[in-house]
């Protein structure tokens, strides 16, 4: 089984692009390769994450080992994944280790999403239209 790590991200947010930068994986998982659902519109993992009804705009996805995971299941993937260096990973690994934490931040993240796009001036990616 595959067990590269597919990172979704919408690429005009600048917090899911820090993301997509920083996030580092263990090394027993595989490859981590992000795509931008933005500017990857007719990547393959985008036509799963379409056909299994996931909006971006309501969260980044993540594939591994055929299985999509989406919002705080892919952060608390992320978090169980995730390699214990740098900031991002141990911030990441602290909150959505644990379901409470990320059940009260979660909204808050995303918010924080939708305040930095309509900042920007930017719409929604609406890959389900």
């Amino acid at each position: 089984m595959n067990s590269d790590i597919w990172f979704v991200y919408d690429g005009e947010c600048p917090i899911c692009c820090m993301g997509a930068s920083l996030y580092r994986v263990r090394q027993n998982v595989g490859a981590f390769h992000a795509v931008d659902a933005r500017t990857q519109k007719d990547h393959p993992v985008m036509h799963e994450i379409n056909q299994a009804g996931l909006s971006i705009d309501e969260g980044m996805v993540i594939k591994y080992e055929g299985q999509l995971y989406h919002g705080k299941r892919a952060l608390k993937l992320m978090a169980q994944l995730g390699a214990d260096e740098g900031w991002m990973n141990r911030i990441n690994n602290r909150i959505f280790q644990f379901g409470r934490m990320g059940d009260i931040l979660y909204p808050l993240m995303k918010a924080g999403r939708n305040i930095a796009l309509a900042v920007k001036g930017v719409g929604k990616i609406r890959n389900l239209d």
